[in-house]
């Protein structure tokens, strides 16, 4: 017959054994900061969501970023959806729907924290480029004619929001690192925390009365920029290459 151990440890709720006193008061100091972080990270987020929503942008809930005890006290970072089991750890989306209210907006982030996400599509396609080629299109003489807003994600990923519903020329589309979010896909939106830092703006949204860039526009300006223009602008793109 197996006799209890009269001194073993008890486990707390999250799995880390609590039989020093200062490790676990410490663990539930660090539990108190993170529940005040999260209600102030969802404050903003919520705002930033209901702000997208009142230009008739779509928004939707995305995984929030949160971390846990785990397995020798260290703490693991990775975007929780709410659905059990999901074994992504990376920003992706709730199944929570989209909705383009302001109201409704304010509704889904009561509770949590969630990343913005901005559906595509719908109010505008986005151009994910790589960081030197969106430097180099922002800076483009002919971007002034082809304004829009422009986000920057950590891991130095440019976004631009252009017009929806046209494709990617053939020549950027071969063009390693270049994307096009359409329908049935998305982006986080600023001020989302994703790993490695926010999603800021780069140019935002009030800048150009909330109206995304002509698409060809600005594809024309970065084929330029990465070789594939017309041979005029060769000067330009030696330059562009001298800083990259």
């Amino acid at each position: 017959m197996q006799v209890a151990d009269p001194v073993a440890e008890p486990d707390d709720a999250q799995g880390v054994r609590c039989g020093d006193v200062v490790l676990c008061a410490l663990l539930s100091e660090l539990d108190w900061q993170e529940t005040i972080m999260l209600s102030w990270e969802r404050s903003r987020l919520r705002k930033a969501a209901g702000r997208y929503a009142a230009h008739g942008w779509p928004v939707r809930p995305g995984a929030f970023l949160t971390a846990r005890h785990a397995v020798g006290h260290a703490r693991q970072r990775r975007f929780h959806c709410g659905t059990p089991g999901c074994p992504t750890v990376a920003c992706h989306p709730t199944g929570l729907p989209v909705t383009f209210g302001e109201e409704a907006a304010a509704a889904l982030w009561q509770e949590h924290p969630y990343t913005v996400l901005l559906p595509t599509g719908y109010a505008f396609d986005v151009l994910e480029v790589p960081a030197a080629l969106g430097r180099a299109t922002l800076l483009a003489d002919g971007f002034e004619a082809a304004r829009g807003p422009v986000a920057v994600a950590p891991g130095e990923r440019w976004m631009f929001l252009v017009l929806p519903g046209h494709g990617l020329l053939p020549e950027l589309s071969a063009h390693p690192g270049v994307l096009l979010h359409g329908q049935d896909s998305w982006v986080p939106a600023p001020p989302s925390p994703q790993f490695g830092g926010r999603v800021r703006w780069e140019l935002p949204p009030d800048a150009h009365s909330w109206k995304p860039a002509e698409p060809y526009a600005v594809q024309a300006l970065m084929l330029d920029a990465i070789g594939a223009g017309p041979p005029s602008t060769a000067v330009r793109r030696t330059a562009w290459r001298a800083v990259a």
